[in-house]
């Protein structure tokens, strides 16, 4: 062992080719450099830090989400948007993509351009834009009188004023312009997610075969499903060429449509996100999202003047624990959905995503039997748990 590599010894680990007992786990660095099985009877490692009864997963990657820690990303404020990114990290999403909200077009231009800066400078992994290119009938936390037909020319203004660091626009594909907005967006490499719309299940395939591959927030603010009008939902699960966003509070989603969701598109298809505002790791009380107040209670957000549940307070942590222990997936599906899957859609994949020589060494530590975090690695970096497990090393 080099003398700045550090080894987790007696962990499970949670890797690509399934689940490692008794593990072990060395980084050096930034970068993981060694993985394997059980350290052979009779040769302890007395350098080694003991992990048993702990299980060492893949950080964990949000595509969509708005804030956290009392800030907002649509603030257009460089130090809220680094409490909101530093709020998520401690609870294990060590890579985001920082999402806005609808607003005035060239306010949100403003906002894209300091987040990029916080791209550039690896804190944040893009910017994804949630508005205002959806339906007014399926707005939800969205003002109606901000929005705007996906007309190409306003898309790729918002894709220019991230400078390079757009990765996803969500967008109603039935408004004027929706089709070629995604086909403008597929040709820039920039996601194009189906959300907040009205489309039927025609419609919906035509956004796909137009390059749209991501579901935003499936089931929420999209019509549901009827026998005879199957509209988005079915589409959107059907198709092998869209990851479904689902969000596993436990008040967007029963968890037997969570369930659902996960038996027709497999695990394979689905990233789990939280879609959290500023209220995530916070207490009840009224917070911004955009333009807009909301107002928390008993931790569930829905705006301050109407019904309307606004984003969520979720953190991921407790997203992969809800999946394990209600949902009942097993550690490979979770670690799929909430870290494999979207470092693909991001084009990370070969440096962050799954436990691997070479990757990130971007980690989050769960207690075995209760599945709560208890420590966060960023690029070999102990942003929590360092007291625990490595004595500030």
């Amino acid at each position: 062992m080099t003398a700045d590599q550090v080894v987790l010894a007696g962990a499970r680990l949670v890797l690509p080719s399934g689940v490692v007992e008794d593990g072990r786990l060395a980084f050096s660095g930034s970068t993981i450099t060694g993985i394997g099985g059980p350290r052979a009877a009779g040769a302890p490692d007395p350098t080694a830090l003991d992990l048993t009864g702990f299980t060492v997963v893949p950080g964990f990657v949000d595509l969509h989400v708005h804030g956290g820690g009392g800030a907002s990303y649509a603030s257009g404020s460089a130090e809220e948007a680094l409490v909101a990114a530093r709020a998520h990290l401690e609870h294990g999403t060590t890579t985001t993509v920082a999402s806005t909200v609808t607003g005035e077009l060239d306010e949100v231009c403003r906002q894209a351009a300091v987040l990029s800066e916080l791209v550039e400078d690896g804190v944040l992994a893009g910017v994804h834009f949630e508005g205002p290119f959806i339906s007014p009938g399926r707005c939800g936390a969205h003002r109606p009188d901000l929005l705007r037909d996906p007309d190409p020319a306003l898309v790729r203004k918002l894709v220019d004023a991230a400078r390079g660091t757009a990765r996803m626009v969500t967008l109603a594909p039935e408004l004027p312009g929706g089709l070629e907005s995604v086909r403008l967006l597929a040709d820039l490499g920039v996601i194009a997610a189906v959300g907040h719309t009205d489309c039927d299940y025609a419609r919906t395939l035509e956004a796909v075969e137009a390059g749209a591959t991501v579901a935003t927030h499936l089931f929420n603010a999209m019509p549901s499903i009827n026998h005879r009008a199957p509209g988005p939902v079915v589409a959107l699960l059907e198709d092998e060429r869209v990851t479904v966003e689902l969000i596993n509070d436990g008040v967007h989603l029963h968890p037997s449509v969570l369930d659902l969701a996960y038996g027709a598109a497999g695990a394979e298809r689905v990233a789990l996100i939280t879609d959290a505002m500023g209220a995530a790791g916070m207490g009840d009380g009224l917070y911004p999202l955009g333009p807009l107040q909301v107002r928390v209670e008993g931790g569930v957000a829905r705006l301050a003047q109407g019904d309307s549940i606004a984003g969520s307070t979720l953190t991921l942590d407790v997203a992969f624990k809800r999946s394990v222990l209600v949902n009942k997936l097993s550690l490979t599906q979770t670690v799929q959905s909430v870290s494999t899957n979207p470092a693909a859609l991001l084009g990370l994949s070969d440096s962050i995503g799954s436990l691997a020589v070479g990757k990130n060494a971007d980690l989050a530590v769960l207690d075995s039997q209760t599945y709560d975090l208890v420590a966060v690695v960023r690029r070999g970096e102990w942003i929590t748990g360092a007291e625990r497990f490595s004595n500030g090393r």
